[in-house]
């Protein structure tokens, strides 16, 4: 009684964590509670829950076990069974006896040495119906083909690590530009809602000019459509970030609906001199698309290498053994463990193979080897245009961060301009010469500057991202001048 007491309360003091659990967790959600993350936690959290890269990593372990193991090839191929016959037909078999009443004469002729004949006779027998038989049976063939398919094992474990490799640095290069891409589109829409509340200002003063007939009614209409022409696009603009925020949850594994507090990054960063050739050779060796196709190409070699062995001869040793029980099995229990009732034969075989039909040049295994050096030479032209279109890439990319380079000085002036306008109107605000809404049109043309600026930063940021991925080294390493 108290053992069932005890597991009732144990079951009702789960049951409680487990709802209050749920109750905290519809409370937080209930109240907007954000998770506040940084680029180097997302990246964190995107490698440990992302499920394309989990899928990723167990084809990677299922490839390191069958490399692991490729040596169980050599282990023999081992079959037991046990049979229960009956024979459609009773048979006899002939019993050889000695005569009766032979007494002590000698049964061996002494001239010959041989068993006299005379002195035996033979009695035919009925032949069990019912038999027992087993079998062991354990064999193995040894080729060439198996060291080769050792090699090859190896060679996929190995591609299959670059794989996961690439899928790994890719999920960290998306996460950061996306990442960055919701601080900007966050920044975006803060100033798009201060431009419609500019608007609505407008629209108030427009109002107030039309009624003391200052102003005309076309100018309040204009100043109206102004105004509503901004909500479609920031209800556009929303969407967008919402939809990034979705995209960005299922990297990280979690909810689409996961609410986030993204920590302000440094956007600014010293501008890099490249030289495009260094980049070139970087890529052409250590871009993770690249090293994936070099390692298939090697794995395809060794493929082709396996099916060469295989038309090479194979040795194939094996042995077997089949006890009997002559008797019956079922009216002789009690004859089981008698020896004499058992009959054995087994033999060990060792024999050399080769497969003569292959060796035509029309066979199915000749022309999948040539099929296989086609599928190799299709590997290294493509080969050859991926290093041919990464060195594109990374000429157009060079190009793109020297404009934005541009872009962001000449918006630094720009924004400069903007900061004298914004001084030069709250001066002209004191002195009574502008009223408060010029001032404030002059304060959102400085942030709209600003936000294109950051919007240039984050431009450069983003393509150091992709040009760092390019030449297989490290986010962060051009950024930091870390480069070798």
């Amino acid at each position: 009684m108290r053992k069932k007491l005890f597991i009732a309360s144990l079951m009702l003091t789960l049951c409680a964590l487990f709802c209050g659990q749920l109750f905290a967790q519809e409370t937080q959600k209930q109240k907007g509670e954000a998770l506040r993350i940084n680029p180097d936690q997302a990246v964190e959290m995107a490698i440990k829950n992302n499920l394309s890269l989990e899928a990723a990593r167990i084809s990677s372990n299922t490839k390191k076990r069958a490399s692991d193991l490729s040596w169980n090839q050599f282990v023999p191929g081992v079959t037991a069974a046990g049979s229960l016959i009956r024979d459609n037909e009773k048979t006899l078999q002939s019993i050889t006896r000695p005569l009766p009443n032979s007494g002590n004469r000698d049964t061996i002729d002494g001239i010959s040495g041989r068993i006299d004949p005379h002195f035996f006779v033979s009695d035919p027998i009925e032949v069990p119906q019912w038999h027992v038989a087993g079998s062991i049976q354990a064999s193995l063939t040894i080729s060439a083909a198996m060291f080769s398919n050792i090699k090859r094992l190896r060679l996929d474990y190995q591609t299959g690590m670059i794989g996961y490799g690439k899928a790994k640095t890719q999920l960290e290069r998306d996460v950061r530009k996306a990442y960055n891409n919701m601080l900007l589109l966050q920044e975006n829409i803060s100033l798009l809602k201060e431009n419609f509340e500019a608007a609505g200002r407008r629209v108030t003063m427009a109002q107030a000019n039309y009624r003391s007939g200052l102003a005309p009614e076309l100018t309040l209409l204009q100043a109206q459509v102004a105004r509503e022409n901004m909500k479609p696009i920031i209800d556009q603009a929303e969407n967008g970030l919402r939809l990034s925020r979705a995209q960005f949850a299922m990297f990280l594994g979690l909810p689409y609906d996961t609410p986030f507090e993204l920590e302000p990054v440094k956007s600014e960063t010293d501008f890099i001199s490249f030289n495009v050739q260094e980049l070139i050779s970087k890529a052409a060796s250590g871009k993770p698309d690249i090293q994936e196709l070099r390692y298939s190409i090697l794995l395809l070699q060794s493929v082709r290498k396996t099916q060469l062995n295989s038309l090479l001869p194979a040795l194939t040793l094996s042995w077997n053994t089949t006890p009997a029980f002559i008797g019956d099995p079922f009216k002789d229990k009690d004859k089981w463990s008698d020896s004499d009732m058992w009959k054995r034969s087994g033999s060990f075989t060792v024999s050399l193979g080769l497969r003569l039909n292959s060796l035509f040049p029309f066979s199915a295994d000749f022309q999948g080897v040539k099929n296989m050096n086609d599928q190799i030479v299709g590997a290294n032209i493509g080969l050859a245009q991926m290093i041919q279109g990464t060195e594109i890439e990374i000429y157009n990319t060079v190009l793109s961060l020297e404009k934005t380079r541009t872009s962001v000085e000449a918006q630094t002036q720009t924004i400069k301009l903007a900061e004298r306008s914004y001084r030069l109107s709250e001066q002209a605000y004191r002195a009574g010469l502008q009223d408060l809404l010029q001032v404030r049109n002059a304060e959102l043309d400085l942030k709209q500057a600003r936000v294109s600026l950051l919007e240039q930063q984050f431009n450069y940021l983003n393509g150091l991202l992709d040009l760092e991925y390019a030449i297989g080294v490290p986010f962060g390493t051009l950024s930091s001048k870390e480069i070798k």
